[in-house]
C-alpha cells in the first residue's frame, strides 16, 4: 500500500555510510528528508546527492536531517561518494542508505514496476516532527529535482505548522501568506498584527508573521 500525506512514516533500521541507523532516532525532533535515487555511478543521481550536499547549512538552518536511498550495496555507495565529492565540489556527509534487500524501498513505495522492475524512481518524502508524512514528490529518472523547490515547500510547510496560513502559487520564504479560512475576519487584526488585506471574502492576505 503506497503511503499518503498524513500517514505515519513508517520506521526502519538500515545500513548506511554512517553506520547502521533507527530511522526515527536519526531524525529525532526535528524534520527530515528521506529521498530515494535510481542507482550509483549514474549521471543525474550524482548531480543530485551533490547539491543536497552543498545545501547543508540550509537544511540545518531549518532542523532538517536528510538521507538518500538506494538499492545499491554499500561498498557501491562508499566508492560513488568520492565521485560525488570529486566532480559536484562538496563533501558528502549525510547517510545513503544500502537497501539491496529492497526493504526501505518497498515500505515508501519506491519501485513502480512500470517505470522499472528492479531501481527506485526519484521519490522524496518530507517528514514532521510528529513522523507524519507532509510531502511526497515522485520525479521519473530521467528528471532530476529541483532543491530550491524542496527548500521552498519545506519553509512552506514549516510556517504553516505554527500559524493558521497557507502560502500561495510561487511563493518565496518573506513574501505575504493567506490566512486560512478557518480565522474569521474580524479575529485577524488580533492574530497578525502586522496588517493584513481583503482583496475577496475568502483571500485574505497578511505579512508572513514570522519575518
Amino acid at each position: 500500500m503506497s503511503l499518503r500525506l498524513g500517514d505515519v512514516a513508517p520506521n526502519f533500521k538500515a545500513n548506511t555510510t554512517l553506520g547502521e541507523i533507527d530511522f526515527y532516532d536519526y531524525l529525532g525532533e526535528g524534520w527530515g528528508i528521506l529521498f530515494s535515487h535510481p542507482a550509483d555511478f549514474t549521471p543525474v543521481c550524482t548531480t543530485e546527492l551533490g547539491k543536497t550536499a552543498l545545501l547543508k547549512e540550509e537544511f540545518a538552518k531549518r532542523n532538517t536531517k536528510v538521507l538518500a536511498v538506494s538499492v545499491d550495496p554499500l561498498d557501491k555507495h562508499l566508492s560513488w561518494i568520492n565521485d560525488i565529492n570529486e566532480t559536484q565540489q562538496c563533501d558528502v556527509t549525510f547517510p545513503i542508505i544500502a537497501d539491496e534487500n529492497k526493504t526501505v524501498a518497498n515500505l515508501y513505495d519506491m519501485i513502480h514496476p512500470n517505470a522499472s522492475e528492479t531501481f527506485t524512481v526519484r521519490s522524496l518524502f518530507i517528514i514532521g516532527p510528529d513522523k507524519k508524512v507532509k510531502l511526497i514528490i515522485t520525479y521519473p529518472a530521467s528528471t532530476g529535482r529541483n532543491f530550491v523547490e524542496v527548500l521552498r515547500v519545506l519553509d512552506s510547510l514549516q510556517l504553516t505548522a505554527k500559524y493558521s496560513v497557507a502560502t500561495p502559487a510561487d511563493w518565496k520564504d518573506g513574501e505575504d501568506v493567506i490566512v486560512t479560512a478557518a480565522v474569521p475576519t474580524a479575529d485577524i487584526p488580533a492574530r497578525f498584527p502586522k496588517g493584513h488585506k481583503i482583496i475577496k471574502p475568502y483571500l485574505r492576505t497578511t505579512p508572513q508573521p514570522n519575518k
